[in-house]
């Protein structure tokens, strides 16, 4: 009886305690397929959170340079391009003043450029001014 009791023990022990090869060698697979989508997923995110930095980035510095070229009314007189210098390196802007649908008021755009990717990406914001007689 206590022979008995000590195989189905042992047998138990053996049936439950670990995983079949073949539980393994599917675990492995499953493993392979999945990662290289997995691995795929998290560089495109990586990519289109770098890309929606820069390009928020970007735009700020726009309205901050927009704003400047209109407080101080240098949109008449001053140079039309340049950098934000050292602080914000790669960043160009350039500034373009068109006529609108009204003859009195001018269009002013202003384009920032930026290297992304080996491409170039821009961003334009625009404004209408008001050319005061000084």
């Amino acid at each position: 009886m206590a022979n008995t009791y000590r195989n189905i023990t042992v047998e138990g022990c053996h049936r439950f305690g670990g995983f079949t090869f073949i539980e393994l060698l599917a675990t492995i697979v499953l493993i392979g397929i999945i990662m290289p989508v997995a691995m795929r997923s998290i560089g495109l995110c990586t990519r289109l959170g770098g890309h929606s930095r820069r390009q928020i980035e970007a735009a700020s510095l726009a309205r901050t340079k927009l704003t400047e070229l209109t407080s101080s009314q240098d949109w008449k007189t001053s140079e039309k391009r340049g950098d934000f210098g050292s602080d914000w390196p790669g960043y160009q802007w350039t500034a373009a003043v068109s006529n609108w649908t009204d003859s009195v008021v001018s269009q002013l755009d202003l384009t920032v450029t930026w290297q992304s990717q080996g491409q170039e990406r821009s961003l334009t914001l625009s404004t209408l001014v008001y050319p005061e007689d000084d």
